[in-house]
């Protein structure tokens, strides 16, 4: 999440109908951690690339799952967890038209009955960020070629990446991660997100 992420759009133009659905809804609610612009389009890129299904822990109040849901070809399954369940209530009507989209309550591990995913984007947990709170399982969530993006990074300047003064422990887990193939990609000069794919073999 995104502290100044529904703010962004402000003034934007020719966003995706359910992304401005979403938007609507969360400036309502006085949501403010919307996923960001710049995310969000990578979101759509690459949710163009599943084949079955999408997963996403934070849903929020849907933005970056409207995204997802936008790129999506017709057929692929989305599924998204949030743990607060007035948020989780709001974001399902704003997708209550869309079938092929299913917002859960709970938790973030609440995901894994879903998968796995050819695409699983981690924003509210399994990022492995904050104590108490594992990295998810890239072998069991992950589809053989699938991808997971773990957004909400500070763009590095040096090897290793820093956070507050020491090693990004989070962000190198993701990028040195035995099964994944991971690059850290800047889409703004204070945003960055790691992608990375799950080996074949």
């Amino acid at each position: 999440m995104t502290t100044d992420g529904t703010d962004a759009y402000t003034g934007l133009d020719g966003l995706p109908p359910l992304v401005r659905d979403a938007l609507a809804a969360a400036r309502a609610s006085g949501f403010p951690h919307s996923c960001r612009p710049e995310q969000g389009r990578l979101l759509h890129a690459l949710a163009g690339g599943a084949e079955v299904r999408i997963g996403e822990t934070g849903t929020g109040l849907g933005v970056g799952l409207a995204w997802l849901a936008s790129g999506a070809a017709p057929g692929v399954q989305l599924y998204s967890v949030e743990r607060d369940p007035e948020r989780a209530r709001l974001a399902a009507g704003v997708f209550a038209d869309r079938p092929e989209v299913t917002v859960l309550t709970g938790d973030w591990r609440r995901i894994r009955e879903y998968g796995p995913f050819d695409l699983l984007v981690l924003d509210g947990g399994g990022q492995g960020k904050t104590p108490g709170d594992a990295p998810a399982d890239v072998k069991k969530l992950l589809a053989p070629g699938g991808t997971v993006v773990v957004d909400d990074f500070t763009p590095a300047t040096g090897w290793p990446p820093l956070h507050e003064g020491v090693p990004d422990l989070a962000r190198l887990h993701w990028l040195e991660h035995p099964e994944l193939r991971a690059a850290e990609l800047r889409l703004a000069p204070d945003l960055s997100t790691v992608v990375g794919t799950r080996l074949l073999v």
